[in-house]
């Protein structure tokens, strides 16, 4: 089995990165990450694989995932972030605290005006799985899958989750870059000092100045060491932890808090600040040798595990959830403008600020390319800050939406 979806998961890689002309096509509509999710899936769904029977699902959530938060947070540049100025980072925010209180918002519009989804989406468990919406626009798929552990989303429920996510957010992606052949007119209508990005621009140019260079076997080691020696250090804190909040469960429970006596819920806080923490140190240099394309493996090949465990015959729509995370998009977008408006920043914050949030290191950098090649770094620095604050930001929108749901 493990031999079955690395083939793939090298495939999709492969076939990705081509210029060919009908894969670029094909992941114009079909993110990689949706393709690493259905194809386990057609295959479990037609009996090839029987994914229920592998234990490659809990292996790899169970230490990969922790293993691979470390090594994201751990390679974050938090001095590069803070330089990039004020207007960009308070747009970026603001962006991150759209969509923290946006899903809990539209979750309750759409369960006031349709009162028997509202009774779906308590009794079905439908916020859990807009829970993962929350990590993924937040922190990316390290973010996302941690919070389906922790919320325990089911696989059908998550497969349309992954659906709905990528339609939404691939469009707003789309009007991003349609936006920039128009920026100096939003631009005006902000009233924007478009010479904040000037700043920003000679602030970056120390950014990644030394170049990345092959691995030695030591520095191999060195990342696995870091990824799952770090995880073990947070899975026995975590496990220490929720003993010293056991006496404590009743009123936890009470307070819509009983995720809190989740162990796997602590490794994955512990694991995020643990690389956070890492990152001020030399461990950070292990970006140079790929340490986040092993931790980005790690997400991928987990993704794959869980698509295994899908029936792809159980799948059902539901336009609830749909409008839900387009009114919760909407909010988002609202609250940037506002933002911007506010603090007097060009269009160029809002549209890698919002990228950074909802697509990632990916695609932020493209967008910010858009408006100029060097300000692609930006882009870079900004997802990575999202990546920091994913887990933390969506526990908080994940409270509120258990909250409405009940």
């Amino acid at each position: 089995m493990l031999g079955v979806l690395l083939f793939f998961l090298a495939s999709i890689f492969k076939t990705s990165s081509s210029s060919h002309g009908f894969w670029k096509k094909l992941y114009t509509y079909v993110p990689a990450l949706l393709l690493c999710y259905i194809l386990p899936g057609l295959m479990n769904s037609f009996g090839i694989i029987d994914g229920e029977a592998s234990a490659l699902y809990t292996v790899s959530s169970q230490y990969l995932l922790p293993a691979a938060l470390i090594l994201l947070t751990s390679t974050a540049d938090v001095r590069a972030i803070l330089r990039l100025g004020d207007k960009a980072l308070f747009v970026f925010l603001a962006g991150t605290v759209g969509i923290i209180l946006g899903g809990p918002i539209a979750l309750w519009l759409v369960s006031e005006w349709v009162p028997s989804f509202g009774v779906q989406a308590s009794e079905a468990g439908l916020w859990k799985g807009l829970v993962t919406i929350a990590g993924s626009w937040i922190g990316g798929s390290s973010s996302q899958l941690a919070l389906k552990e922790i919320y325990g989303c089911g696989e059908e429920l998550f497969a349309i989750i992954l659906i709905v996510d990528a339609l939404v957010a691939n469009t707003w992606t789309a009007c991003l870059i349609y936006g920039a052949g128009f920026s100096d007119r939003i631009d005006r209508w902000l009233k924007a000092d478009s010479r904040s990005i000037e700043e920003v621009k000679k602030r970056i140019q120390g950014y990644k100045q030394t170049p990345d260079r092959p691995a030695t076997v030591a520095d191999l080691a060195q990342i696995l060491a870091l990824g799952f020696g770090g995880a073990a250090l947070a899975r026995a804190g975590a496990s220490g932890f929720v003993y010293l909040l056991a006496p404590y469960e009743p009123f936890l429970e009470s307070q819509g808090l009983a995720p809190f006596l989740s162990e796997f819920l602590w490794v994955v806080i512990f694991s995020t600040t643990l690389g956070i923490a890492l990152s001020f140190t030399k461990a950070r240099s292990l970006e140079k040798v790929g340490a986040v394309d092993l931790a980005t493996l790690f997400i991928y090949f987990l993704i794959m595990t869980i698509g295994m465990r899908l029936n792809i015959f159980a799948l059902e729509g539901n336009l609830g959830l749909l409008a839900v995370v387009c009114i919760w998009m909407l909010i988002h977008i609202v609250v940037m403008f506002i933002a911007a408006r506010l603090l007097r920043a060009p269009y160029f914050f809002v549209a890698v600020g919002s990228q950074a949030n909802i697509g990632g290191v990916a695609t932020a950098p493209a967008v910010a390319s858009v408006f100029h090649p060097a300000l692609a770094p930006v882009g870079v620095l900004l997802a990575v800050l999202s990546h920091i604050l994913g887990t933390y930001g969506g526990i908080v929108s994940a409270w509120l939406m258990q909250q409405i749901s009940n």
